[in-house]
């Protein structure tokens, strides 16, 4: 039987790439999603890439008897990638204590019953928010950039969260875990069957972009352009959310073959490259030749000025490379946005 992997979060944005490239490679998936910030259409889209559709379970993480009943149902997990978390910066400013809840309960829930069901693998979605505001010498941002204080609840709980998993480990020696931390995710896959959809008003840059252009928004806020930045605007790491998805896989496949060096294996995902906001705004333009009405408005609170990655460690270790052109991303995006409102 094909190896089986349980992707919690797995409806969401990054969760159902990564099961598109997880099933492409031959795993079966099991999701779990309780679809607070998903749809459960994407199961469709998912089905329509890959030719065959992933077993899904409707339920919390932090429900332990909901999760025990999947673990129980799928005896055969042999690793879990573990998505589901709230996700916004700004609104985790607002409600600290849902953040607090939800991320740290849901994982604590997951790793006990590893532990009781004897599964020994687990990747982490972690964040660049770990790092706070580099230093200057920290740029670009390896690994062995230190921690500073979280600038927002949602990255105090993937601090916390990562000093979990680290404790587990030194608690369980069976336990094998792959942190990796994320820098900013764009993009949908190429089909333009699936896509970041998020329910409400969108926290993330793209979406945003792609439904300012699409009519559904009046404008574009770009919060600041006063940062020490060439052009006023943040900068970021934008990584595809394609790329992004396949080092799960490699992370995966690496803990199941036996390849890791250490119990926890850390590693930042990025492109190496910051590109501000307005020149996402820009090369969207230019790219789609749709013009985007924005707006300036004042600072975001949590909001880091300027971060990207050194991904020499993902690169080398983990043989994965994030290497797809920019403009192919936001093209890719803008395909997904016309794919759900019909625009042709």
């Amino acid at each position: 039987m094909n190896k089986r992997i349980l992707v919690t979060g797995g409806t969401g944005y990054i969760g159902s790439h990564t099961v598109v490239e997880l099933m492409q490679q031959g795993y079966e998936v099991v999701i779990v999603d309780n679809l607070s910030n998903s749809n459960i259409t994407v199961l469709d889209g998912i089905q329509a890439i890959v030719g065959r559709r992933p077993e899904f379970v409707n339920a919390d993480c932090c429900d332990y008897v909901a999760m025990d009943n999947v673990f129980r149902s799928y005896p055969d997990i042999k690793g879990v990638i573990h998505f589901a978390a709230a996700k916004a910066v700004g609104e985790s400013v607002e409600k600290p204590l849902h953040y607090y809840r939800n991320n740290m309960h849901s994982l604590t829930t997951v790793l006990e019953l590893m532990q009781e069901h004897e599964v020994h693998h687990i990747v982490f979605s972690s964040s660049c928010t770990v790092y706070g505001q580099p230093d200057p010498e920290h740029l670009p941002v390896d690994e062995t950039a230190p921690r500073k204080k979280a600038l927002s609840p949602y990255g105090n709980t993937k601090q916390i969260n990562e000093d979990i998993i680290m404790d587990q480990a030194h608690a369980c020696a069976s336990l094998r875990a792959t942190i990796l931390r994320y820098f900013n995710p764009i993009g949908a896959h190429p089909s333009a069957l699936i896509g970041e959809l998020p329910n409400g008003v969108p926290n993330n840059l793209l979406p945003f972009v792609t439904q300012t252009a699409a009519g559904l928004r009046d404008e574009l806020r770009v919060f600041g352009d006063d940062y020490n930045t060439p052009d006023g605007s943040c900068i970021r790491d934008y990584i595809y959310v394609v790329d992004l998805a396949k080092a799960h896989v490699c992370a995966i496949e690496r803990m199941l073959s036996g390849k890791t060096q250490e119990q926890v294996e850390i590693f930042n995902l990025g492109t190496g490259r910051g590109l501000s906001v307005l020149e996402i705004v820009r090369t969207f333009e230019e790219v789609t030749g749709q013009k985007l009405k924005y707006r300036i408005v004042g600072r975001r609170e949590g909001d880091i000025e300027q971060v990207w990655a050194d991904p020499t460690r993902a690169n080398t270790v983990l043989g994965w490379r994030a290497d797809t052109p920019i403009r192919d991303v936001l093209l890719s995006a803008w395909n997904w946005e016309k794919h759900l409102r019909n625009i042709k």
